[in-house]
């Protein structure tokens, strides 16, 4: 397509191939979602540029999970602003979790906004940045990008060369380099991924929990400034325009959306809307295209992946798709090489899916189940249940069927009316449980969460007091975890120089996932005289730190 017949499909308020920057916040679910807006922004013709004093139009993908994170957005909103008022910009979008929660307030408050679009208009991005005009309502947003009337710039391989340096502002709220390649969904609609249509299943129905949550008012939003009333239920798919925000070597695939359980401190399911899972021939269409282009880590994604595929009548459907996708063939490639999931939950974690973690060497020997809390008491008035001796009971489980797995999870201190006993209970928990790796969060009062209205609040400095007591207790098991590591050989994925000194190198091994583990700190190349960030080599550790250890390459 030419530059005219590009720029006679763009809207008449819109600039000629537009320069569009992306400021993704948050979890990577939200980074997903920024992909996808992406993909969608460049299929349709304009072109993404790393810098923000550089774009014609920055989108910020927001996150209002805690009251950090909402902060945290708010900021960099403002900051964006700064680009429009006294820069190049001539557009600022705001998406994501925040939009949900407050989008007429957005709105009002910072009128420099020109458009905000929620965690289920992601297709509404073309319209917003005046590259199409605003969809039909009732289109899935999809059809509108693989129809014969979407505008295609077909040098988009060769203006990216298939690779580029982006830059994607994180949660630190800093600019950082990654790299991006470009999804092949242009021109494949009708190629061979289609053949894993013989693992469909039957139509979408929906969890019995979730419609049983829903006449509760589990998803009622009424009073919330501004949501519109109509819940998120959109899917991306494997023909989905989308752009890698990560390491080449390494994707997330989103393979469930939204949320059916109870707990009384989020509002995930008023943000994101009823659990829906993706088909599981659409995401072994999407692996293998990720494949294709070089990714050899994947990791699932979802709010709780251990109940994929309940809501399409499927059982132990997790398992099952991992079992497909671990055993996936790519033509002249071979198999993933690292295949991981993130976010379990506590009794949503069978005995189908251990055995199928440990039958397959290239699903990571790993368990993420964010388990909250310790004490029954504490977990029943979060609307969890469980108890840190059924916890402990579920973890030997874990580590019988599972050798060496590692554990991840994360708890929960403050939570309304925990006295110093339950906290307690907690702490024994985490001595005898011995986690790997853990994150302990400050109780966020959320408005709009079932536990706003609880009474008997913690003291904030309290919670803080109890939140250093816990790491402090980890610090010390980690450190002798990591000690136990010395003198083992460990297979690593080398991601590049290290983020606290250029005279190390990072890398990770199969039971450190992205972004939120330790690291392999590399300080010798053995045999190589420089090292490929995406590579795998073997490598021995020779020094162990409280989180990290530090490691020799030997082949």
């Amino acid at each position: 397509m030419t530059e005219a017949e590009i720029k006679t499909n763009l809207s008449t308020d819109s600039i000629e191939r537009p320069k569009i920057g992306f400021v993704s916040l948050g979890c990577p679910k939200n980074l997903v979602d920024s992909e996808v807006m992406m993909g969608m922004v460049h299929h349709a013709g304009a072109q993404l540029t790393p810098a923000a004093e550089d774009a014609d139009i920055i989108v910020v993908n927001t996150c209002s999970f805690i009251d950090s994170a909402k902060q945290e957005s708010v900021n960099t909103i403002l900051e964006m602003v700064q680009h429009k008022t006294e820069g190049r910009a001539k557009r600022l979008i705001v998406t994501g979790c925040l939009v949900e929660r407050y989008r007429d307030e957005i709105q009002k408050n910072i009128p420099e906004v020109d458009a905000v679009l929620g965690t289920g208009e992601l297709d509404d991005i073309l319209a917003a940045a005046g590259l199409q005009p605003k969809p039909v309502p009732n289109n899935s947003p999809f059809n509108i990008l693989t129809s014969a009337n979407t505008p295609v710039h077909t040098h988009a391989h060769t203006e990216l060369g298939g690779a580029a340096a982006l830059e994607v502002e994180v949660a630190e709220g800093n600019l950082s380099p990654a790299t991006i390649a470009e999804s092949s969904l242009i021109d494949r609609a009708s190629s061979a991924v289609r053949k894993h249509s013989q693992l469909e299943v039957p139509e979408q129905t929906s969890r019995p929990e979730g419609d049983l949550r829903e006449k509760q008012g589990r998803f009622a939003r009424t009073d919330w400034d501004g949501a519109t009333a109509e819940l998120p239920s959109y899917l991306y798919s494997d023909e989905t325009p989308r752009i890698l925000s990560t390491p080449r070597a390494s994707a997330y695939i989103k393979i469930a959306e939204g949320c059916d359980h109870p707990c009384g401190f989020c509002i995930i399911p008023q943000l994101r809307g009823k659990f829906r899972s993706r088909r599981i021939s659409s995401i072994l269409n999407e692996a293998e295209n990720l494949v294709k282009q070089g990714v050899r880590e994947i990791t699932l994604i979802g709010q709780d992946t251990t109940c994929y595929g309940e809501d399409l009548g499927m059982k132990d459907g997790l398992a099952m798709l991992l079992e497909a996708l671990a055993t996936l063939e790519v033509e002249g490639i071979g198999k993933i090489h690292w295949l991981r999931f993130l976010y379990a939950y506590p009794n949503k974690v069978t005995t189908k899916l251990l055995e199928t973690i440990a039958a397959h060497d290239n699903i990571a020997k790993y368990l993420d189940v964010p388990l909250q809390h310790a004490s029954p008491t504490v977990l029943k008035r979060m609307k969890r249940g469980g108890s840190g001796d059924i916890f402990l009971r579920m973890l030997d489980k874990a580590r019988s069927i599972v050798p060496d797995i590692a554990i991840r999870t994360s708890f929960i201190v403050g939570f309304p009316g925990e006295t110093d006993e339950e906290f307690a209970e907690l702490e024994a928990f985490i001595k005898a449980a011995k986690i790997d790796w853990l994150g302990v969060f400050s109780y966020s009062d959320e408005e709009g969460s079932p536990a706003f209205d609880l009474g008997d609040k913690v003291p904030k400095r309290t919670i803080e007091s109890r939140r250093r007591k816990l790491m402090r207790t980890q610090l010390k098991l980690s450190a002798k975890a990591r000690a136990a590591q010395v003198g083992k050989v460990v297979e690593v994925l080398v991601e590049g120089p290290s983020e606290e000194t250029e005279l190390l190198w990072q890398a990770r091994t199969l039971q450190q996932a992205p972004e939120i583990d330790g690291h392999v700190l590399l300080n010798d190349f053995g045999p190589h005289e420089a090292l490929i960030p995406g590579t795998f080599y073997q490598a021995e550790i020779t020094e162990a730190h409280d989180y990290d250890v530090v490691a020799t390459i030997i082949e």
